[in-house]
């Protein structure tokens, strides 16, 4: 039994394998929850964020896409809550074993009197298990000079 078990998730993981190397065009969905960092540490306590991709596949395992998102940072010891939009173009490579590669590029516009808005940049590498991927991501945002940055951890999924 303890074989049987054994072989069908190693069949399990091969057709993950083998299916995350052939991604075709469509939307993605993430969410994410992280950490502040930078010069936002000591203003937030806890960020959440989601984002909408159109993902179109330029080989078996690159994509690339328009992506909009939304980025909420708590504030903490009574101050005030900040969040971002962020616009960017997003790019997918598929990676050997299920892993994939990502990096966003764009800008964040600031939704509060706060916070103007910069540059908006999110590297991130994941496992994906057919069209669910489990993601580590790093956001940054340059506003005015300032660091908004934060260390997340998020699921993606493909339709």
């Amino acid at each position: 039994m303890k074989k049987l078990l054994l072989i069908a998730v190693l069949a399990l993981i091969s057709f993950s394998a083998a299916h995350s190397q052939t991604s075709t065009t469509g939307l993605r969905v993430g969410v994410n929850a992280g950490i502040p960092m930078g010069d936002v540490d000591d203003a937030s306590s806890f960020k959440i964020g989601a984002d909408l991709a159109y993902m179109i596949s330029l080989m078996d395992i690159v994509q690339v896409g328009p992506m909009v998102g939304y980025s909420h940072y708590f504030g903490k010891d009574n101050l005030d809550d900040f969040q971002y939009l962020p616009i960017a173009a997003s790019g997918r490579l598929g990676l050997p074993s299920s892993l994939v590669g990502g990096f966003d590029l764009g800008y964040a516009v600031g939704l509060g009197d706060e916070s103007d808005g910069g540059l908006y940049w999110r590297p991130s590498l994941g496992f994906r298990l057919f069209n669910v991927g489990l993601i580590v991501s790093y956001e940054g945002i340059s506003d005015d000079a300032i660091d908004v940055s934060s260390l997340n951890l998020g699921v993606e999924f493909n339709f």
